[in-house]
């Protein structure tokens, strides 16, 4: 009984320390240096919309790339490791030497993340989207050094987990005498037809494994996540990290669907790869054609991998960036189509069809939504009362909140809870408190042991983080 008695205290002890901490925060939530040490210092659980690539900061690609002495194309700031035979082309030796070395460094920094952006030069999308090919060369081969970058920044923070989008080039298992199938498949899109399309992906996903696709994901799990992940320690008592595989929108159908059945097989068949995503814009032209298709894609490897989660971009669009009718139905797909587990982005929720009964499934079914709020303020000059976190959450969908991209955004955890703090005066720090919650309950961590671990990881430190608050 004296033991109960105690334990009894010690949670009433919490529960008022909880509240002190809410108290202080609807006291600074608008001064945004105070919020800002506030959410610095509290836990924040995972990340779980999180592009590997874009979340590293351009400074040490850029030193990367002058300790290399790539080249460097003066005009698209593009980085090689060799000089391709078309364009102008220098080495960073050569510009150093010339005394311009400083000229395009800064000029580089301005092309490869949202530095210094100005809204003038280029359209914000084109700025985020064509940055990645002109940085990749600086992280291929040097995933090792982004993994320790991404672990010591998300500890500084206190986020505990980061659910990272990360995969290679994808394969080059030849399926050329199986090319005629994107006419077939796309015929078949057109009219909707997903008998035909899901007979014709069965084809190919026999074709597929005659061809050992299994070997590939193999590749994939042992020769490069499981390797790096094991001898970089990536996992530790305060930090942990799992990996998604993915696939590109603008791809053809049948080279999307051979790396999609080896994204399923990889997270099949490790504990390290949680999940499964599709990137890419999804205004793209290929994108948008063929987004159907590749939801029944979705739908057919899970009829093959059950056990697989998948999160998919949908609804990373808006009202003059595509046509009305094409922000009525991509979310619907991804969810009653593809059966999405959680959803990045989310954001034409207002224009999807019947939005309040799609938005009353996602409660019911505990389908989360991702919220990005630098992001998708940066791409889709979506922010504040337009942005539909509002709606989300007046429909008790789940929420987590996560970063995107980082790096490109020059942006952090920190900063996506300072904003939601300062635009969503209703949001209370219990509500708060539920999202980073959220982010390991919801997270695609196969191992039950280790997220429990993570939640006890979490309980311990928002205990040491609200007693900070005790005396206020």
């Amino acid at each position: 009984m004296t033991r109960i008695i105690t334990l009894f205290c010690i949670f009433i002890a919490q529960i008022g320390f909880s509240q002190s901490a809410e108290r202080y925060l609807e006291k600074i939530r608008n001064n945004e240096a105070l919020s800002t040490a506030f959410f610095q210092q509290m836990p924040k659980g995972g990340d779980l919309h999180h592009h590997f690539s874009g979340s590293i900061y351009a400074e040490p690609l850029l030193e990367r790339a002058i300790s290399e002495d790539f080249y460097l194309n003066l005009e698209t700031m593009a980085v090689s490791k060799t000089k391709p035979t078309n364009g102008n082309w220098e080495t960073f030796s050569s510009l150093k030497n010339k005394g311009k070395l400083d000229f395009y460094k800064q000029q580089v920094m301005q092309t490869w993340s949202a530095k210094d952006y100005n809204g003038v030069s280029v359209p914000s999308d084109d700025l985020f989207f064509d940055s990645f090919d002109k940085f990749y060369a600086t992280i291929d081969g040097h995933f090792a050094e982004g993994m320790l970058e991404l672990k010591k920044r998300a500890l500084a923070e206190n986020v505990s987990y980061i659910e990272t989008q990360l995969s290679t080039i994808p394969c080059d298992m030849n399926v050329a005498d199986l090319t005629d199938f994107n006419t077939k498949l796309r015929q078949a899109a057109a009219q909707k037809d997903e008998k035909a399309v899901l007979k014709y992906l069965d084809q190919l996903y026999k074709s597929l494994q005659q061809k050992d696709a299994k070997k590939y994901a193999e590749d994939f799990n042992t020769n490069f996540v499981a390797k790096l992940h094991k001898e970089l320690k990536i996992d530790d008592d305060r930090f942990t990290m799992r990996y998604q595989n993915f696939v590109l929108r603008f791809m053809e159908p049948v080279d999307l669907f051979k790396n999609l059945v080896i994204a399923f097989i990889s997270a099949n068949d490790s504990k390290l790869v949680a999940g499964v995503n599709i990137v890419s814009p999804e205004h793209g032209e290929n994108s948008m054609n063929d987004y159907w298709l590749h939801m029944v894609m979705f739908k057919y490897c899970h009829s093959k991998f059950d056990n697989v989660k998948y999160t998919l971009h949908a609804g990373e669009l808006t009202l003059g960036l595509v046509q009305p009718e094409d922000l009525t139905w991509h979310i619907n797909s991804a969810i009653y189509t593809a059966g999405a587990n959680r959803i990045g982005h989310g954001v034409d929720i207002a224009y999807e069809a019947n939005s309040y009964d799609l938005l009353r499934y996602m409660a019911k079914n505990n389908i989360p939504i991702e919220i990005n709020l630098t992001s998708n303020e940066f791409i889709l000059k979506v922010k504040e009362n337009r942005h539909p976190f509002s709606l989300y959450k007046e429909f008790n969908v789940p929420i987590v909140i996560s970063t995107d991209d980082a790096g490109i955004l020059r942006t952090n955890m920190t900063e996506q809870y300072v904003l939601l703090a300062k635009r969503y005066p209703d949001v209370t720090y219990e509500t708060i408190k539920k999202y980073v919650y959220n982010s390991i309950n919801y997270s695609f961590i196969q191992d039950a042991s280790v997220k429990k671990q993570l939640l006890k990881d979490l309980d311990a430190r928002f205990k040491t983080f609200e007693n900070q608050f005790s005396k206020n």
